[in-house]
């Protein structure tokens, strides 16, 4: 990726006003963001305009943050797309689960301001890359 490219981050969250307010933050700092509300229409639309960065939650309707992550890391075209778990289940069995699963960090909402989310993202795209 070039300086001139913008890091592209893709958003899995069914809760409006979380993903508005990342999306907000995110495009601000010069990221170019998408954003899907449940996992079938993320899916969907992945593979279609591959991010840098998934951000993923966890609790969602119609299929779980934690299918999605084992169908992209299943996905030839996604596997090597980080994906950052954003949920507020902080139970060290979910987050073993994540990890186990593929994820390349696991953020709890409530513990994360937005700015924090943000400087975790570029931990993660430096670590890949």
């Amino acid at each position: 990726m070039n300086n001139n490219e913008k890091i592209k981050v893709f958003i899995i969250e069914d809760d409006i006003y979380i993903s508005d307010m990342y999306k907000i933050k995110l495009e601000a700092d010069n990221y170019e963001v998408n954003v899907a509300s449940d996992g079938i229409e993320g899916m969907k639309r992945l593979e279609k305009d591959i991010p840098d960065v998934i951000l993923l939650d966890i609790v969602m309707p119609k299929i779980d943050g934690f299918s999605v992550l084992k169908m992209i890391k299943e996905n030839d075209i996604l596997k090597n797309v980080p994906v950052i778990l954003l949920t507020n289940l902080s139970q060290k069995e979910n987050i073993e689960k994540g990890f186990e699963l593929g994820a390349a960090s696991y953020i709890i909402k409530a513990h994360f301001t937005p700015s924090e989310v943000v400087k975790k993202i570029k931990e993660v795209i430096e670590k890949e890359s």
